[in-house]
């Protein structure tokens, strides 16, 4: 069973000095996520950390798109799937503008996730969904670089299956690779599609 955890995932945000939405006076943008303010530049992937769809995964391939920059694992019964089913009908969502969105979704479990299992598992939610995979130091750094939390859990009672406990939010980056917000798990799609919305107006 996943032990995915919500407040490891708020612990971080703070650590990042996020103010969420609704606390304080409101964000120039009226985001639903939690804003950095002020932004900053989104950290890139480090060499070792391989895409999906090919090559390596560098946040530089999709300047001039907005990034949702997910966590997680390919084995997980409920946190995971119920995040990429929500980012696939954000895209719905949002229609023509969905061309300029990119999600990205980076395994905190090389030791199952290879890339071509995660290619699969990202296919049945949307086709336009990039994974990313490769050396499990490349991915620590990265993990350490946002602030991810992620932790393996051995089965009750024994055995080699095992959970990942991990951070379960959603970092927004804009077209110019800037790290904009943090939604906490268990927003809705609306909530999605009006942030990135609200981005891509972003001059």
């Amino acid at each position: 069973m996943s032990v995915a955890r919500i407040p490891l995932a708020l612990a971080l945000a703070c650590a990042w000095a996020c103010v969420p939405a609704g606390a304080g006076e409101p964000t120039p943008i009226g985001l639903k996520a939690g804003a950095f303010d002020p932004p900053q530049a989104a950290a890139e992937f480090p060499d070792g950390v391989r895409a999906t769809d090919g090559g390596a995964l560098k946040l530089a391939r999709y300047r001039g798109k907005v990034v949702l920059l997910a966590f997680g694992f390919t084995h997980c019964p409920a946190v995971c799937p119920t995040t990429l089913a929500t980012l696939a009908e954000t895209r719905k969502l949002l229609g023509a503008d969905a061309a300029s969105l990119q999600t990205v979704f980076v395994t905190v479990d090389p030791e199952r996730d290879d890339l071509e299992h995660l290619r699969r598992y990202l296919a049945g939610f949307d086709a336009s969904f990039v994974g990313g995979s490769g050396q499990p130091q490349a991915l620590e750094l990265l993990r350490k670089r946002y602030g991810v939390g992620a932790q393996k859990v051995p089965a009750a009672g024994g055995g080699a299956d095992y959970a990942m406990s991990h951070s379960t939010a959603i970092y927004l980056i804009d077209r110019e690779g800037r790290l904009r917000a943090l939604m906490p798990f268990g927003h809705s799609a609306a909530d999605f599609a009006h942030d990135v919305r609200q981005l891509l107006a972003l001059k």
